[in-house]
């Protein structure tokens, strides 16, 4: 498999089913005990509220704009069952994901501000699902998602795990405002996210930037959008193969951002997936101005995932970043995978 390593990513041995990092607890029982946590900490309506079955088609829907949504936001928690979801949130996170997810939810504060205190700017009204009983062996899973965040996982039989789709958004881009409360300004959330990207691309000779800038006009969004199946992109960009190496370090961090906001062991089973697809098929695509202030639009694709990146809205300063799996989001493929080897324990959402 291969992981994040100073930056680049390096080959390392890995098994199939999630690994538990040394002296750690495998994210899948974390999560579990996080949820399970979060739900007993819930009064009788509550639950109903956060609580669905496994199989309902509420599972698949997501989006990522303010907005009401099924579940229980933290708006109606108590100080300790805030305490509790957020720690399941926590579970399913790796650090910077979570700084990110936390950062994110109180940018709310600066457009509530500026929106003469709309109600739909609500740093509280992101809200926690569960979907299926929470346990050690069993599928089940759950969401975290508000405006501009939406993080999804699924586990099968205890033992896979799937984490997309897995979407952050931020506006303000930059900070440029102080709010109570708020991010100080000069905050960038997702500032790797579009340096990183800038870099690789600035990084370009004119010949490879022939193949990596497309010249159609720069989308307003992510193309995918909130579609519950991502679809795989026009096959154009430049190729891992025809870079650099160390323009291919450019690209393979970039790739890790994403990757690593998630726990380790699943930032490392996301990464061996790619590996295994194979490397070379890697596509960058750039659209937009190449100089920091312009509307510019970015993906990164490869034959099982989708890194989407948009910042065209509010005079660009709002991004829209996603992480989709082609045939995993949700879980699906490991639901597949399971649903044969087990067709009476395991049912496939729907």
């Amino acid at each position: 498999m291969i992981r994040a390593k100073t930056g680049v990513l390096a080959l390392v041995a890995c098994s199939a089913a999630v690994a538990v990092s040394a002296g750690g607890t495998a994210p899948q029982s974390k999560m579990a005990a996080a949820a399970k946590g979060f739900l007993a900490s819930l009064d009788t309506s509550q639950r109903q509220q956060a609580l669905f079955p496994f199989n309902s088609d509420e599972r698949l829907n997501w989006h990522y704009i303010p907005k009401e949504r099924k579940g229980l936001p933290l708006k109606s928690m108590s100080p300790e069952q805030r305490k509790a979801a957020l720690a399941l949130l926590a579970s399913g996170l790796s650090e910077d994901g979570y700084r990110k997810a936390n950062t994110i939810r109180e940018l709310d504060l600066i457009l509530k501000k500026q929106e003469n205190n709309s109600p739909t700017r609500d740093p509280d009204n992101y809200y926690f699902t569960v979907f299926g009983e929470p346990s050690e062996s069993g599928t089940w899973g759950w969401r975290y998602e508000g405006h501009h965040c939406s993080q999804n996982w699924t586990i099968a039989k205890g033992r896979a795990v799937a984490s997309s789709p897995q979407f952050f958004g931020a506006n303000p881009a930059e900070v440029r405002m102080e709010v109570p409360g708020a991010p100080p300004k000069g905050t960038r959330v997702l500032g790797a996210e579009e340096d990183l990207a800038r870099a690789l691309v600035t990084s370009l000779s004119d010949e490879q930037k022939k193949e990596a800038v497309l010249p159609a006009p720069v989308p307003t969004d992510i193309i995918t959008k909130a579609e519950r199946q991502a679809a795989i992109q026009e096959d154009k960009g430049i190729a891992l193969s025809k870079l650099t190496p160390e323009q291919q370090g450019k690209l393979r961090a970039l790739v890790m951002e994403y990757v690593n906001a998630m726990p380790k062991a699943l930032a490392d089973q996301r990464v061996e997936r790619i590996h295994k697809a194979g490397l070379d098929g890697i596509k960058f695509a750039w659209m937009g101005g190449l100089a920091k202030g312009e509307g510019h639009y970015y993906r990164v694709q490869g034959s099982t995932f989708l890194i989407e990146y948009d910042n065209t809205q509010n005079n660009a300063n709002h991004i829209h970043s996603v992480w989709r799996d082609f045939k995993g989001d949700w879980g699906m493929d490991l639901l597949a995978m399971h649903y044969q080897a087990f067709p009476h324990q395991v049912a496939a959402a729907r």
